[in-house]
């Protein structure tokens, strides 16, 4: 068995100084690390029990297919919080038929991002029995 001690996110933005400015001024995530030097300089964010790190650059967009799941603990605060900060809201809250609280916002290279408030009488957060 792989023993995996911890984990991250690389993404390649293709302006990463724009994307410095929303991950770490718009939402507001706080630094871990940060490496190298001038425009195309990496950054690591906290993502709770995992990181983002924003390193390097691509000349294309990120695949639709790549999104980010981040767990709030209120994510009508967070939609509050967010519209201040001048983030486009994709879609307001709205709680899913499997219960779940979602929001959706996007990245300036178009990687949607969906915050996720887990109800306190959701099953995700509590099984009898395991």
């Amino acid at each position: 068995m792989v023993h995996v001690l911890s984990g991250r996110t690389l993404l390649r933005p293709t302006d990463p100084e724009r994307s410095r400015v929303f991950y770490g001024e718009q939402l507001g995530l706080a630094v871990y690390r940060e490496f190298g030097e001038g425009p195309e300089r990496g950054i690591v964010y906290f993502l709770g029990g995992g990181f983002l790190e924003l390193s390097g650059r691509s000349e294309v967009p990120p695949s639709p297919a790549v999104r980010l799941w981040l767990q709030v603990a209120d994510v009508a605060a967070a939609h509050e919080e967010l519209r201040g900060r001048g983030v486009e809201i994709t879609r307001p809250p709205v709680k899913e038929p499997w219960g779940l609280i979602e929001m959706w916002i996007t990245d300036p290279d178009g990687t949607r991002i969906v915050l996720v408030e887990v109800p306190a009488d959701h099953p995700i957060r509590y099984r009898p029995g395991i």
